[in-house]
């Protein structure tokens, strides 16, 4: 695993998992100006113009701010000139969400000072909840934050279950922390396959194939990645 130093903005590879520190990891909707693995390594004025480049730079802040050294941004932290590395971080996507300190949920089309228990609020209509790859990323981190465009903070999963269930109809049981549940998998495999498919039912993703690699978790399968197939929009 690729992480991110927040402090100097350089890479490092952790492949043991044991001797991984702790990090943070972002969650977003993917935009127009994203910025890539190998852009960062190479930031050019161009490039640090981007709002991909911000948007890291300051999810790199956050996780300063929450003690943290390392962050996961799965934009630029992941090689995706490499199949075999591609096809590595899809099939450990839902792990290393799990395994993070906490999720930082970036709503960008979300302004600050709205009310997220709003049923029609733009918290409720967000487009991060509609997209295929967030799914995991709300249900697989132990401590999810969610933050606005200005990364204001909005509230926790924990805090916001009741919204939550009522926009993504996912139980709030499955959206809290359970101490006796370490495991998030462990937890989410109480539900049946038929009822963790349901909560995908209403998701899209720009690629179809990512229909089913967004999917994994639930189906606990492990796929190799078709050619050309990217993560993710």
């Amino acid at each position: 695993m690729r992480l991110l130093n927040a402090r100097t903005l350089e890479f490092k590879l952790f492949p043991d998992p044991k001797t991984r520190p702790e990090y943070a990891i972002l969650s977003h909707t993917w935009e127009d100006e994203e910025v890539t693995f190998q852009e960062f390594q190479r930031p050019t004025a161009t490039i640090q113009s981007k709002g991909g480049y911000t948007k890291i730079k300051l999810a790199c802040e956050q996780a300063i701010k929450h003690g943290l050294q390392y962050a996961w941004v799965d934009t630029c932290c992941i090689d995706k000139s490499s199949s075999t590395e591609l096809s590595e971080a899809i099939n450990s996507m839902f792990r290393w969400y799990e395994e993070s300190k906490v999720c930082f949920a970036f709503l960008i089309d979300v302004q600050p000072g709205v009310d997220a228990y709003g049923p029609d609020s733009a918290f409720a209509t967000s487009r991060w909840f509609t997209r295929g790859w967030t799914l995991q990323e709300l249900v697989a981190p132990k401590r999810v934050d969610f933050f606005n465009m200005d990364w204001g903070y909005i509230g926790s999963r924990d805090e916001l279950a009741a919204p939550i269930q009522r926009i993504t109809s996912i139980n709030e049981f499955y959206l809290v922390d359970h101490h006796q549940w370490p495991c998030r998998q462990n937890l989410l495999c109480t539900a049946s396959v038929a009822e963790r498919m349901s909560w995908a039912a209403r998701r899209t993703t720009t690629r179809e194939e990512d229909a089913a690699y967004s999917c994994l978790w639930y189906l606990g399968r492990v796929l190799g990645l078709s050619r050309g197939s990217k993560k993710r929009s």
